[in-house]
């Protein structure tokens, strides 16, 4: 009995089902192992070009490799090119990683490069185009197999930061690929350390190892990734055993899942920064009214005085402690503190309701208007709360306000379609003149620039600074450049910074996990202990 039992148990650790639900994580080191994680945010494509949102983000880092890397503190590292360096003012040379195979066996080489770098443009019905992070490139040279000159119109200092986004993929399996083609796995061909499974859109995606990974195998020889935006059903999964690790751990269980001997917590201050954007263009905007539900003559949120009126009204402090349940700190500026263009100049505004009341006055609005805030409510911490909790402070100060929350699937396609007049959004970026180019340069399709900007934001003092500083190799030129472009944006409220928000794991004993700045996930990236 003892012999055919130790037969069944090798059987199964062989296919790596039922020892990977009946062993402790210690145990399967040796054995087949499968690892199990639970996300908050849903996967919305495999196409690792077709929607820049930082789930899709995080998915694409396992089944693809960029040129460079980025590493848990933000730092670049070498990816798919081993060195980049200026060879002039307006030219980039990458060197390529030699002996790299595509999950086909196929080579990788520079023509996969130029294909993947050309590709973002050609998908004219993103959501949320990678464009930005390719459009300053106006040529592209491939000098040997492996090495890849990229040059641009002026000199531009970021550019490997730029690429770090942007994955590569087989020119081969590609070329005449939809992004409908990427969801079914048939044109899912990466360099990265995991293959494709199988994708269930809305509840699982399903990967394998990649033996011949240039970076070195995995520990797992199966990752399921179980999309779980309910908070409830997330930890549930944890505490029943149905997964190994969870991220976005709900606030309120913070604490008693830091005195579960079972489990461990791991968290990072993210460079995510919440804000609010605000319709700054159109002269009429579909959210405001008067309180009697009649639409206004001029839109409120095109003077400064009523977008600083909100600012002033929110008590961010109060919100960081008790929406978020101490997961954040009130922020001043669109990058986290220590990111490049952070502006030590900027403070938190002071809560003010009296100021606030009196700026509605002189603008114009005594007894206030109606406002409806929207935002998603399966995205960020506690994010449909922090939109009620906005809500009652714009009530307090006559800004009669509702709510509108919506799945971030339907959300962020309103809000980009200009369905609203303030949304909430979270971004988070390793250098401030990036964010500020995508989230409030004056919006350009032909650059790339304000393909996130909302509001529709513009300001020729803005713009000039950020390019300046995206112009600058010196990086100490970079810096003051993009710490004045914050502080002119945000002293001109082009968008309403509320707070950082941390990034929290939840893990199984007998597991680690290094915590991100970036807040991805990476399975390749958890180890037994």
């Amino acid at each position: 009995m003892a012999l055919s039992f130790k037969k069944k148990l090798l059987s199964l650790a062989f296919t790596g089902l039922a020892a990977a639900a009946v062993l402790p994580l210690t145990a399967q080191s040796s054995l087949a192992a499968e690892l199990k994680l639970g996300l908050f945010a849903d996967v919305s494509t495999l196409d690792p070009h077709f929607n820049n949102i930082a789930p899709n983000i995080s998915l694409s880092s396992h089944l693809f490799d960029a040129l460079v890397n980025v590493d848990a503190t933000g730092k670049l590292i070498p990816g798919l090119a081993v060195s980049w360096k200026a060879i002039d003012p307006t030219t980039w040379e990458f060197k390529l990683r030699r002996g790299v195979k595509f999950h086909d066996g196929s080579d990788f080489t520079a023509e996969d490069v130029v294909f993947s770098l050309d590709r973002p443009a050609t998908l004219t019905n993103s959501p949320g185009p990678f464009t930005s992070y390719t459009k300053q490139i106006v040529g592209k040279e491939i000098v040997d197999p492996y090495t890849v000159r990229l040059k641009t119109a002026t000199p531009y200092g970021p550019l490997a930061l730029d690429v770090s986004t942007i994955f590569i993929v087989s020119k081969k399996a590609a070329q005449n690929a939809t992004t409908e083609d990427f969801n079914s796995g048939k044109a899912l061909i990466g360099t990265g350390p995991f293959k494709f499974g199988n994708f269930e859109r809305g509840d699982s995606i399903e990967l394998v190892r990649n033996d011949s990974y240039w970076g070195g195998k995995a520990d797992w020889d199966k990752v399921t990734f179980r999309i779980l935006t309910s908070d409830g059903a997330r930890l549930a999964a944890l505490l029943a055993g149905e997964v190994d690790a969870i991220d976005s751990v709900p606030p309120a269980d913070v604490p008693k899942l830091k005195t579960n001997p079972k489990f461990s917590l791991v968290q990072r201050t993210s460079w995510r920064t919440i804000f609010w954007t605000l319709d700054q263009s159109r002269d009429k905007t579909p959210d405001i009214t008067d309180k009697s539900g009649k639409p206004l003559d001029k839109n409120p949120l095109k003077d400064i005085r009523v977008r600083q009126a909100i600012s002033k009204a929110i008590n961010r402090q109060a919100l960081t402690e008790r929406t978020l349940e101490g997961l954040g700190t009130p922020a001043s500026n669109i990058v986290a503190p220590g990111i490049l263009g952070y502006a030590d100049k900027l403070k938190v505004e002071k809560y003010d309701p009296e100021g606030a009341k009196k700026l509605l006055a002189e603008a114009g609005y005594p007894n206030g208007f109606a406002l409806t805030l929207h935002g998603p409510n399966n995205r960020y911490i506690n994010d449909e709360r922090v939109v009620q909790t906005v809500a009652q402070f714009l009530s307090r100060v006559g800004i009669q306000t509702k709510v509108e929350t919506f799945p971030l699937s339907v959300y962020f396609g309103k809000a980009r379609n200009g369905d609203f007049s303030v949304a909430l959004l979270g971004w988070g970026t390793l250098a401030g003149d990036f964010g500020l180019r995508t989230l409030v340069g004056t919006t350009d399709a032909a650059t790339g620039w304000g393909s996130w900007n909302w509001g529709k934001y513009s300001n020729p003092q803005v713009d000039k600074l950020v390019q300046s500083s995206l112009s600058s190799v010196d990086e100490k030129q970079r810096q003051d450049f993009a710490q004045q472009a914050a502080t002119v944006a945000l002293n001109d409220y082009a968008v309403i910074p509320l707070h950082h928000q941390y990034a929290t794991w939840a893990v199984r004993k007998g597991l680690k996990y290094t915590p991100r700045i970036d807040e991805f996930t990476f399975a390749h990236q958890f180890h037994p202990q």
